[in-house]
């Protein structure tokens, strides 16, 4: 996969929110670790999810609420201006839950979405399964 220069690559999952630019050209990409933003994921609620103390589905409304507040951030991004190609790289179900929140604009500078865990990985791993995809 070619990756223009610029791109912005965010490793998601449930808990982390990595971000790597492309700072190399297409061909010959090079990640370079961008500090990643305080989420507050108090606002993104789980909407679709309904718990009791106790129940594991409370893990699963603060991933969700997670995925949320990153999908936010990259709207406000892409929005500003401030993404003009971007890369997802999300645990599956965080992917899910990725999607019901991008906005139109930050959908039209998605160049590719990889349904992978990834987060902690270094670039040249992260290069690689982006290879791996095409």
């Amino acid at each position: 996969m070619l990756i223009p220069h610029g791109t912005v690559i965010a490793v998601i999952d449930g808990e982390n929110f990595e971000l790597f630019r492309n700072t190399g050209n297409e061909a010959e990409p090079e990640l370079v670790v961008v500090p990643s933003p305080t989420l507050d994921s108090h606002n993104h609620s789980g909407a679709g999810h309904r718990s009791v103390p106790g129940n594991h589905a409370d893990s699963l409304v603060a991933e969700d609420a997670h995925a949320g507040a990153a999908a936010a951030w990259l709207n406000q991004q892409v929005l500003g201006h401030k993404i003009d190609n971007l890369v997802i790289i999300a645990a599956p179900r965080t992917l899910g839950e990725l999607r019901r929140h991008y906005h139109k604009q930050t959908e039209q500078v998605l160049l590719h979405e990889l349904a992978k865990d990834l987060v902690g990985r270094q670039p040249p791993a992260i290069l690689a399964a982006l290879r791996e995809k095409n």
